[in-house]
């Protein structure tokens, strides 16, 4: 029987990444596999105690030993034990599994912030330095890293079996997770939703690194230009910084310092803004129009690729002043009203 070498190699990484027991390479795996330890111990213990019970009165009340039926009464101790016992079991797993799910859904505020995209049949890594990856993500140890992550087209799920990380990658709207890892090594990426025919080959590698070693490779890695900066450069390119300048007569709301506020719009709803915001509301401007403003924000939908909008919401988050705006503002109407070539007389 013949195996393409794609799936072959997802075959080899498969098995080696799902052996009797993934190592583990984060912080969280080791509280993820003591739940996870003990759900088998008491699913363990459960099966054991049933079988012998049913094994025992099946011997024991065989017909041949009694063979007329006979009325047994209840023990209210008996019911209250095997009611009460299973109930503490699962309570302790409800606390236990909601702790462990706050705390892996909750990044801490250090957290360095890595976007991925997914597309058939690719991992695509954007690092705030303008670092770019395909099926490969560099991330030091002993730092918080936090994954946002989009899906290009269908639905792909992101999982690290050594960091016990999965989530699903969704079109049209973020999600994120998040992980520090402890040990130097390599470890693998799988997609775990079915995506395609191809889905087997949406593989990659996560290279963990020493600190040292990580900046290093951010800085032979780097394009020159970091996604903050491509942002200001596509926001001056599609003249945002016309309506959205921070002056007082301008036609948009002020941008700098927007990011992580509470904003208030004009149906009189609050929102915090966040990554998920900064982008629907480049995409769907008409549903989030800021009080006190009007709707005049053309979409961009389907003009802006998902790299594109990372660009542009790493620029909005790093936008402190208007600084740079009117700056940029002024040199394009410097350049709009600059008089032809010196020298030359107009007839």
């Amino acid at each position: 029987m013949h195996i393409s070498p794609v799936l072959w190699q997802f075959l080899v990484k498969w098995l080696d990444a799902s052996a009797l027991f993934p190592q583990e390479a984060s912080t969280i795996a080791p509280y993820t596999d003591a739940l996870y330890f003990f759900l088998l111990l008491i699913t363990i213990v459960g099966l054991v105690l049933v079988g012998a019970l049913i094994f025992g009165f099946a011997i024991r009340y065989r017909k041949e030993r009694n063979p007329v039926a006979t009325q047994v009464e209840g023990s209210t101790l008996l019911e209250a034990t095997w009611t009460i016992i299973p109930l503490a079991l699962f309570l302790i797993c409800f606390v236990w599994g909601a702790l462990l799910y706050f705390r892996i859904f909750n990044p801490p505020t250090n957290a360095m912030n890595i976007y991925v995209v997914g597309k058939q049949w690719m991992w695509k890594a954007e690092h705030p330095g303008g670092q770019h990856e395909i099926n490969n993500l560099h991330v030091p140890t002993g730092r918080p890293v936090q994954l946002t992550m989009i899906s290009q087209d269908v639905f792909h799920s992101y999982s690290i079996p050594a960091f016990r990380v999965k989530r699903e990658v969704i079109p049209g709207r973020y999600s994120t997770v998040w992980f520090e890892a402890t040990k130097p090594g390599t470890y693998h990426i799988f997609c775990t939703q079915y995506c395609g025919t191809k889905h087997s080959g949406m593989i990659g590698e996560v290279t963990v690194m020493s600190p040292d070693d990580y900046k290093a490779w951010t800085e032979s890695s780097t394009s020159g230009m970091s996604l903050a900066q491509n942002g200001e450069r596509l926001f001056a390119s599609m003249g945002c910084n016309a309506c959205h300048s921070g002056g007082a007569a301008a036609r948009g709301p002020n941008l700098a310092g927007v990011y992580g506020s509470k904003l208030r719009l004009a149906n009189g709803s609050d929102v915090v803004v966040n990554e998920a915001y900064l982008r629907d509301a480049i995409l769907n401007p008409s549903q989030h129009v800021t009080a006190g403003f009007a709707p005049i924000m053309p979409t961009y939908q389907g003009q802006i690729s998902e790299e594109g909008l990372i660009d542009l919401v790493e620029y909005l988050k790093s936008l402190k002043t208007n600084y740079r705006v009117q700056q940029t503002l002024t040199t394009s109407e410097s350049n709009q009203a600059a008089p032809m070539t010196p020298g030359v007389v107009k007839p």
